[in-house]
């Protein structure tokens, strides 16, 4: 084996550890969700992503930086827009200066939810890095996850 290949297959080992702790993660928090909002993990990300849009220039998202920051392609994100639209938490509507855009605002019951199921996202975070936090493969990526959030809150 050389340098190379043994870089390889530490690194290899890192990716396998960061996938299988966001795996956990996600997995904690979607039943949490689920259980106490029927929210499901990417529902609530994209209430999130969107609660945080404002009017004004640069303001609102356009359907590809939402799906970008949800993680999921263009058409499954509108499909999740549409779900949420059902629902009654978002509405759609078109862009007053540009009648080919469409803007997707989270309605009060939308942004009612978001609220009520922020603690609870939170709570789950919590609990499914502290279990991480004892596997001592995933315990450094969980201390890189706390300092990142730490300095995000310092901002």
């Amino acid at each position: 084996m050389t340098a190379t290949d043994s870089a390889l297959t530490g690194l290899s080992q890192g990716w396998c550890a960061l996938s299988l702790l966001h795996g956990r993660i996600e997995s904690h928090i979607e039943r949490a969700l689920q259980a106490a909002h029927g929210l499901s993990v990417r529902e609530y990300s994209l209430l999130d992503v969107l609660s945080r849009q404002h009017d004004g220039p640069g303001g609102h998202l356009q359907m590809k930086q939402v799906a970008d920051a949800v993680v999921l392609s263009q058409s499954a994100t509108t499909r999740l827009v549409t779900r949420l639209e059902e629902r009654g938490l978002l509405a759609r509507y078109l862009c007053p200066t540009d009648r080919r855009g469409i803007y997707t605002n989270v309605s009060e019951a939308g942004l009612a939810l978001l609220e009520e199921a922020r603690p609870t996202n939170a709570g789950a975070l919590r609990k499914a890095l502290d279990a991480a936090a004892l596997n001592p493969e995933l315990a450094p990526l969980v201390t890189a996850v706390e300092q990142l959030g730490a300095e995000a809150a310092a901002r």
